[in-house]
């Protein structure tokens, strides 16, 4: 396997060439799901503290629990470039706070880059991490790390206004040397004016069909996170209903005495 296939300067030559395609993966088998199928790229979202440990938000999970999937991905996809999402309060305070748990994921996590939310506020710490040697994503639009100060998960660059702001925020990062920026829940024709407008790929998530790359969760693509479905999510498989199905199957089966049959015995 190539080293160069797990860079993130691979998704960079993508631009303008071919579909970048993301998603999420937080354990061994999810990761090696996800590998077999063919992604260009994984992320260890914080995303996983609500579909694996049943938090509220991504406010709640600890940078411990982000390294415990970490390691669990790259078990599962050695073969895929992983980017582990630095959460909540592991690099806002400063840039060694930034540079020291971006570098955790690397290190102890396995992963090749990190990702991390805002805009030109953050742009000083992406500039940090990437001097440190560690290439970093950005992530501006809907970003739920700030969703009490955004008004809650909502569309992002509706007016004038804000989609300026969100435009600026994407020339800043990609100065600051990231090498993609995420773009969630942005109105169509801006998210295809900030990817026309960068020269680093842009990843949609609720972003339309201009972006470079999409990427979406993992529990949503196989319907395995049934308490939360948003718009700009196609489900592929109803992942929840059919394990319940099958779980329920073999409680019957035990309860009734026809499991386990004749060729399950020693």
């Amino acid at each position: 396997m190539s080293l160069f296939k797990k860079s993130p300067k691979a998704l960079v030559q993508k631009k303008g060439k071919e579909v970048i395609v993301g998603i999420t993966a937080y354990d061994y088998t999810s990761a090696r799901v996800v590998e077999e199928a063919g992604v260009d790229f994984i992320l260890i979202g914080d995303s996983g503290g609500m579909v694996m440990l049943g938090q509220e938000d991504t406010y709640q999970v600890e940078m411990e629990e982000m390294l415990i999937f970490a390691r669990a991905v790259s078990r599962g996809a050695p073969n895929t470039l992983r980017i582990g999402d630095l959460p909540f309060l592991s690099y806002q305070v400063s840039r060694e706070q930034a540079i020291y748990n971006a570098g955790r994921f690397l290190k102890e996590g396995r992963c090749h880059a990190v990702k991390l939310e805002g805009g030109q506020e953050v742009s000083h710490l992406v500039e940090a991490v990437v001097k440190a040697g560690i290439p970093v994503m950005g992530h501006i639009g809907l970003t739920p790390q700030r969703a009490t100060e955004l008004g809650g998960l909502k569309v992002q660059g509706r007016d004038e206004e804000t989609a300026k702001k969100l435009i600026e925020d994407a020339l800043s990062l990609e100065e600051a040397g990231a090498f993609a920026i995420v773009l969630e829940c942005v109105p169509e024709v801006l998210a295809k004016e900030i990817t026309q407008k960068l020269k680093i790929p842009t990843i949609g998530i609720g972003a339309g069909r201009y972006t470079d790359g999409q990427i979406l969760v993992f529990h949503d693509v196989v319907g395995l996170f049934p308490d939360f479905r948003p718009k700009f999510v196609k489900r592929y498989f109803n992942g929840f209903e059919e394990l319940k199905s099958a779980v329920s199957s073999y409680v019957k089966e035990a309860k009734e005495k026809k499991f386990p049959a004749e060729e399950h015995i020693f």
